[in-house]
């Protein structure tokens, strides 16, 4: 059995992270935008939210890439374990158990007996099972994926500051941008799911900002 064998058949990154990941940027930026007094603004003050906001997002985006390598190398494990346990099972039943539980519910509930030990005989005959597991190149591009969404979503929001001298309307400003990308993510997410997409985009414009006033509040 193959390195590339063990890796996750999912995209690199699927539409649900994606828009996780932009909706986190997202919150991010405007923990700081949200704090800025427009009465009292000027240049030094925008300057330096603009900064912490780039700041801020740089570093969450390269924690959160590194969360997403720990996750996949634990996702190979995990596969590589439950291949090892399958293959070392003491009964077929337990085998087939195995099996069973490592497959999602819905489609192990409509497997057969006969199916399971298809399965089971297919895997035992895998050659080449490695020792241990790797991150691969789809893992580190999915890690770079995170790192540039959380990362970029912070430009579109603090782009107004850099045109707009007025403090008062470049934060509405920045505030739209922001507020039309909470409903894209939204669609997004009611688009992954089937379900009603301008419910998913309203929902999700209400509840980034009911966190970032959270945020704002717990002094984030």
């Amino acid at each position: 059995m193959s390195e590339d064998q063990l890796k996750s058949s999912k995209r690199v990154l699927d539409p649900l992270e994606r828009s996780s990941e932009v909706l986190f940027g997202l919150i991010m930026v405007l923990g700081f935008t949200s704090t800025l007094s427009v009465a009292t603004a000027g240049r030094s003050e925008i300057r330096t939210m603009i900064v912490g906001a780039l700041g801020c997002n740089l570093a969450w985006g390269i924690v959160d890439a590194l969360m997403y390598l720990m996750a996949a190398r634990s996702q190979k494990a995990h596969g590589l374990a439950t291949l090892n346990a399958l293959r070392s099972a003491r009964s077929v039943a337990l085998a087939h158990e195995i099996i069973r539980t490592a497959l999602p519910p819905v489609v192990a509930a409509c497997m057969e007996e006969a199916q399971f030990e298809q399965i089971y005989q297919r895997l035992l005959r895998l050659p080449d099972v490695p020792d241990r597991t790797r991150l691969t190149s789809d893992d580190w591009r999915g890690a770079a994926g995170v790192f540039l969404l959380v990362f970029l979503s912070t430009f579109p929001v603090v782009v107004p500051f850099f045109f707009i001298r007025n403090a008062r309307w470049a934060l509405r400003a920045s505030n739209l941008v922001a507020i039309i990308m909470l409903a894209i993510t939204g669609y997004s997410y009611g688009r992954y799911s089937g379900e009603r997409r301008w419910m998913w985009s309203l929902s999700m414009v209400l509840l980034g900002l009911a966190m970032v006033a959270l945020t704002v509040k717990l002094g984030g």
